[in-house]
């Protein structure tokens, strides 16, 4: 995990923007649980982690907006909960006093389909895509992109996305469990059916914003549930074509920070070209009266990500 060591000393530094962070609610009205590696899951806490995060936020007066990383509610939610957990969930986060950019998850895609998710959580883009960008100050740009775009799961099975989404799995992961990476040797266990792909149109205009931000001289942050880089997480969290998706970025000078959740331990690590990767620690794994959220000072030279118990504070350093 990188070091926190110069957060206080920045601390009497104002920011360019300040925002926060969550990853991995994933609430459910069930009795708590484990992982298929047993790492306990407190299903009904994860709402109240949520809670006391919009209560700092909003404490705190000086965060702009906050995004939320993906999977708000779990795959175990019983399905005729589904919509009313989701629309809790989102009114947590609606309490918060500013905008709140979310962006989808396996887990979410599990419980409701795109054309039912996308408007609750206020994501309007076209043809039921997830993906989309702003600039909460000229020096700054976000990109949030849709890691299930070319997914089995969330697009009607007839849709081209699943299509396709089924057809890569098949020729990837010979196993009848798709969920399974048995036998699936390195870099090649990222190929389940709980994980997805950017695709061909997503890079297009991925490329598109870069050139748009670089001439603009704006940094840019990327964010997205599945992490894009082997260093910060599990082989099997990341995103199938991660290595397309960072062709495109490595292009430029522009992205400094790629922020992820999906893998729940978190991780931190800096790629070949001195891009950050930093994965966030979920909310779903914090034993009742611990927390994982946090708030992002971001200035013309770093990032300083300050975390709250299970989420580590990390200083993310930009490269010339």
């Amino acid at each position: 995990m990188g070091s926190a060591n110069g957060l206080m000393g920045y601390r009497g530094k104002q920011p360019l923007l300040s925002f926060g962070v969550i990853s991995d609610v994933q609430y459910a009205d069930i009795p708590d649980g484990r992982s298929f590696l047993g790492v306990p899951r407190y299903y009904r806490h994860s709402i109240l982690v949520l809670q006391r995060a919009v209560q700092k936020w909003n404490n705190s007066q000086k965060l702009k907006f906050t995004v939320n990383f993906g999977d708000i509610v779990d795959g175990f939610c019983p399905k005729d909960q589904s919509l009313s957990s989701v629309e809790k969930v989102v009114r947590e986060f609606e309490i918060f006093n500013g905008p709140v950019y979310h962006m989808i998850g396996n887990h979410c895609l599990y419980n409701l389909p795109r054309d039912k998710l996308l408007p609750l959580l206020k994501i309007s883009t076209l043809d039921g895509r997830a993906y989309y960008d702003f600039s909460p100050v000229p020096e700054i740009r976000f990109v949030v992109l849709d890691g299930y775009d070319i997914s089995v799961i969330g697009w009607p099975q007839e849709h081209p996305n699943s299509i396709e989404a089924l057809k890569f799995l098949r020729e990837k992961n010979p196993n009848s469990e798709k969920n399974s990476p048995e036998n699936l040797i390195g870099l090649e266990r990222r190929f389940l059916m709980f994980n997805g792909a950017v695709g061909k149109e997503q890079l297009e205009w991925l490329d598109s914003v870069l050139q748009d931000a670089t001439k603009s001289k704006q940094k840019v942050v990327v964010c997205c549930h599945l992490p894009l880089d082997p260093g910060a997480s599990s082989k099997e969290a990341l995103l199938w074509n991660y290595d397309e998706v960072m062709d495109v970025i490595h292009r430029y000078n522009c992205v400094k920070v790629c922020l992820a959740g999906h893998d729940h331990k978190g991780g931190h690590s800096i790629d070949s070209h001195g891009v950050h990767h930093r994965v966030l620690e979920a909310a779903l794994e914090c034993p009742p009266g611990t927390d994982a959220f946090g708030h992002v000072d971001v200035f013309h030279d770093r990032l300083l990500l300050f975390g709250t118990d299970r989420m580590e504070s990390t200083e993310m350093i930009f490269t010339p």
